[in-house]
């Protein structure tokens, strides 16, 4: 289960975009330290406050037990340290939002405060909590006052804690709720004044919670980031992910071929957008099929057998009942050979998909420990799975009237590389927004497609560094929608990196969807003044 627990650590990271830090605090509390230990024992609508320190600029987030296992668990990635980037009181709080219910809180409340708030979302199974220090770094250094949530259970690599109702309904939705009005109530405890404006930030579960806060929750929040968004939760866990296992079983040596796809597909789709980069700007203008590659004679390192063509099929394709109707679409192409992305998420025995897959039916839909990935039908366990789950997970609704009526801003963000989410449904989501919701959508909502990036971060040859957060606030209090973000690469481009990340090397601009980037034809392509929106 290593690689859930990898996996749950880079999507908690996944809101991490940018590291823009120029926002200076507009509210200073003198003796804050004070201020803050004064809150131990307070008890605000359903928490308590368990503890409240003062962390002083410069000071190690990182605990000495989190560094160690990541190093067992993962000795490739470099050390991950945070050092605390300004001064804040550090709140512990225990919230009850029903009997059985129990959800923990880390507040950061910094002594020079900009008058706002941001939450943090989560990964995988598990809220943002563990991860407190790599979700929360960048909204401090903006003076943020800053909250994350386990949303009513402890890190873990298992599903199991569904077992438990109460714990199943808080990660679906109610914990992320309830740690909304709490941070609310003690930030204006704290400061003597409420927080002038509210924002949510999060990538892949925390892109579903984003949505679910939108849709379930519209006062919560006066702008939400969604990224790479698992908001079809059952559709793609429970049924996308075991889908692609069962496909890659039927052809065992495909993930030896991953380089040999990837590179055919360059070949014939790279220099669609004009500039031969390994990137492509809109995998959609791809059409490529993988019988291109079938071997004429006996399997070969240079072709694919009928079987691994069958497998890419599927995978592309995305699951489809008996009688062909689909149930989710499938991957994109262009991210097949790209390190730490199709070999880690999809192909192989011990994938994520297929963990997490395994997970979710199991504990989610079956409440059978005995249940394994080999058992799956996709015909049965979908059906079943949509009434027992995707109620209480699933925030694919476009309905988001009551969030758009009180002016929220909603900025989605989805990497075309991603092989954990498939970019396709976010596009759908966005679609059925803008059906449901007419023009209000056009004046309310913002996609911006990513070349390139895989899921969280990252993208081999691609820029994928933004800062979402900024964007959204300045849209939020400037009223202008963002039409045009600039992604940069850097000359370190590590997992986890935070702070100065070095020399930028590449910049290209994001556009608005349905506009892309369009080389205007001259000057370097590695700079995003010489694209425009078209």
């Amino acid at each position: 289960m290593k690689q859930i627990y990898l996996a749950a650590l880079t999507l908690a990271f996944a809101s991490l975009t940018g590291c823009d830090s120029d926002v200076v605090g507009e509210t200073k509390v003198t003796d804050g330290e004070k201020h803050c230990t004064a809150l131990r024992g307070t008890q605000l609508g359903f928490g308590t406050v368990e503890k409240a320190e003062h962390i002083a600029q410069g000071e190690q987030l990182v605990s000495l037990w989190k560094r160690l296992t990541l190093k067992v668990l993962a000795p490739q990635l470099p050390p991950i340290s945070v050092l605390a980037p300004r001064d804040f009181c550090r709140v512990s709080a225990e919230l009850h939002a029903a009997p059985g219910s129990l959800v923990k809180v880390q507040v950061w409340l910094p002594y020079e405060w900009n008058g706002k708030m941001y939450a943090g979302g989560g990964g995988g199974f598990n809220g943002g909590l563990f991860a407190a220090p790599l979700v929360m770094y960048e909204a401090s250094t903006k003076g943020y006052a800053s909250v994350v949530t386990d949303v009513g259970h402890e890190m873990s690599e298992s599903a199991e804690f569904a077992r438990n109702r109460e714990q199943f309904i808080d990660y679906g939705y109610r914990g992320n709720h309830v740690t909304a009005v709490f941070t609310k109530d003690l930030i204006k405890a704290y400061y003597g004044k409420p927080a002038t404006r509210a924002y949510f930030v999060g990538g892949s579960n925390g892109g579903r919670e984003a949505l679910m806060e939108a849709r379930r929750f519209p006062e919560d929040y006066d702008g939400i980031v969604a990224g790479m968004p698992a908001n079809s939760f059952t559709k793609l866990v429970g049924v996308s992910f075991l889908w692609n296992h069962q496909a890659v079983q039927s052809a065992p040596n495909l993930g030896t071929k991953l380089g040999l796809v990837y590179g055919a597909v360059m070949a014939k789709c790279d220099a669609l957008d004009e500039v031969e980069d390994r990137v492509l700007e809109n995998p959609l203008q791809c059409q490529f099929d993988p019988s291109e590659l079938q071997c004429k004679g006996n399997d070969a390192a240079d072709c694919l057998t009928s079987n691994e063509v069958a497998a890419l099929r599927k995978i592309y394709g995305g699951p489809r009942l008996k009688d062909g109707t689909q149930v989710f679409p499938g991957q994109s192409v262009g991210g097949e050979g790209i390190a730490t992305n199709w070999d880690t998420w999809i192909v192989g025995e011990k994938s994520i998909q297929a963990g997490m897959g395994e997970e979710f039916l199991r504990w989610m839909v079956y409440g059978d420990a005995k249940w394994d990935k080999s058992q799956f039908d996709l015909d049965r366990d979908y059906p079943l799975a949509m009434e027992r789950a995707a109620p209480v997970l699933d925030s694919d609704d476009p309905d988001l009237s009551g969030f758009l009526a009180r002016g929220g801003k909603l900025i989605i963000h989805h990497g075309w590389a991603d092989a954990a989410i498939p970019p396709a449904s976010t596009l759908n989501y966005y679609d059925a927004l803008r059906s449901k919701l007419g023009a209000a959508a056009d004046q309310h909502v913002r996609l911006f497609m990513v070349p390139g990036m895989l899921h969280g971060s990252g993208g081999g040859h691609a820029p994928t560094s933004y800062d979402m957060l900024s964007e959204l606030d300045r849209w939020v209090e400037g009223g202008t929608p963002p039409e045009r973000v600039i992604v940069s690469k850097y000359e370190t481009n590590q997992p986890f990196a935070l702070g100065d990340q070095g020399k930028v090397v590449r910049t290209r601009p994001l556009c608005a969807w349905p506009k892309v980037a369009s080389y205007g034809g001259s000057g370097s392509t590695d700079d995003a003044a010489n694209f425009s929106c078209k």
